[in-house]
């Protein structure tokens, strides 16, 4: 089955936030912020927020990005997240994929990533790195004691 990626519409929202609920390496208050960022961009194109999402007969995945503010270029993918049940089939790299395509195409010079160190990130940050990402900053104890914050970037332009 092939899988589509388009923008985000309204009616999206229950399909994503399932997802996010079904993302175990999300915690209550980190589904909760999501979830707010998610209401910003299907409401308003002037969020700062871009949504794609993954479907063919059921919505598989999405990712979330944008500018960030006070930079020249640089852009966050604040989340992504792929169904439990359709991991693996490439639905991930192929959200990030286009995401970038999309930043290129609006004059993004670099991605940032920003993730956990804990155990339970273990598969995103791998997932990352396999995607051409490296980290490039550590904040020890960011999120809590032993969580470190890892900032991971791509390149797509030399400066």
């Amino acid at each position: 089955m092939t899988v589509k990626i388009r923008p985000a519409a309204p009616e999206d929202k229950p399909g994503l936030v399932s997802i996010l609920y079904d993302t175990p390496e999300f915690k209550a208050h980190e589904i909760e912020i999501a979830v707010e960022v998610m209401d910003s961009c299907l409401e308003s194109v002037e969020s700062g927020y871009f949504i794609l999402v993954a479907e063919d007969d059921e919505i598989a995945g999405y990712v979330c990005y944008g500018p960030t503010p006070l930079t020249d270029g640089t852009w966050d993918v604040y989340w992504a997240a792929v169904a439990r049940k359709r991991r693996e089939q490439g639905i991930g790299r192929a959200l990030i994929e286009e995401a970038e395509r999309e930043i290129k195409k609006a004059g993004g010079r670099m991605a940032l990533i920003e993730t956990s160190s804990t155990p339970a990130y273990e598969r995103t940050l791998h997932f990352h790195l396999s995607n051409g990402y490296r980290e490039v900053a550590r904040i020890p104890d960011f999120y809590s004691p032993g969580d470190d914050k890892l900032v991971l970037q791509k390149i797509f332009h030399t400066i």
